[in-house]
């Protein structure tokens, strides 16, 4: 899953709005983050394998630190700390909804996931899928666009906020389904690198929609 994370980064904004929406895009996809610099640096593995699934070309067959439970945990508690760090009131709450926008990475990569996301031992799971392509997808774009409404409802616009929203959100949905039926990364570090740039451009670009809505009050 890849811009089906982001809805839970829209409603996370809606529910704690003194945390800016770039922050929360950062953290839907922070196991990602780690997760490419750890490929980059050989840590964790990933094959290429057109055709692997129908939704995916990517075999994770590695990735214990940023994708087993234990490390979904702990990296979602610390980005959550760090970020808590930033904000003098509600900081518990910011904290608990931070770490719980990171681990949404982790609940939603188990729907649509084979098999490798590492518990304990030998077991992994994920309930792959990713393998029919005419449930995945649709499953991805309703988590972003539900994710925008909470968004769009709650979070009160300004000017033309509304409009550069869903713009926004119809440009993500379409680098999906160009990320599905385009071609498959070249390697897996150009896989790796590819993620670092695609989830620092959509930070920026959310920073920017988040300056067309109202400021909270608090």
């Amino acid at each position: 899953m890849f811009i089906g994370h982001y809805g839970p980064a829209f409603g996370a904004k809606a529910a704690v709005r003194r945390v800016p929406l770039w922050v929360y895009f950062i953290a839907v996809q922070w196991l990602d983050v780690i997760w490419s610099s750890l490929v980059l640096l050989g840590i964790e593995k990933v094959r290429i394998v057109p055709g692997f699934t129908q939704g995916s070309a990517l075999d994770l067959y590695f990735m214990p630190y940023t994708h087993g439970l234990i490390g979904a945990l702990v990296l979602s508690a610390i980005f959550g700390g760090i970020v808590a760090l930033f904000f003098r009131g509600q900081r518990r709450a910011v904290f608990f909804i931070t770490a719980a926008a990171v681990f949404s990475h982790w609940i939603l990569d188990l729907v649509v996931h084979m098999p490798d996301l590492w518990i304990w031992g030998d077991l992994k799971v994920g309930f792959g899928l990713w393998r029919w392509l005419w449930i995945s997808l649709p499953l991805e774009l309703l988590s972003l666009f539900m994710g925008a409404w909470l968004y769009a409802r709650f979070v009160p616009a300004r000017g033309r906020g509304d409009l550069w929203l869903w713009l926004f959100v119809a440009t993500m949905a379409a680098v999906e389904i160009y990320a599905v039926w385009g071609p498959a990364p070249a390697s897996a570090a150009a896989e790796a690198q590819t993620a670092l740039i695609a989830y620092g451009a959509l930070a920026l670009l959310a920073g920017l929609v988040d300056l067309s809505r109202a400021k909270p009050s608090i």
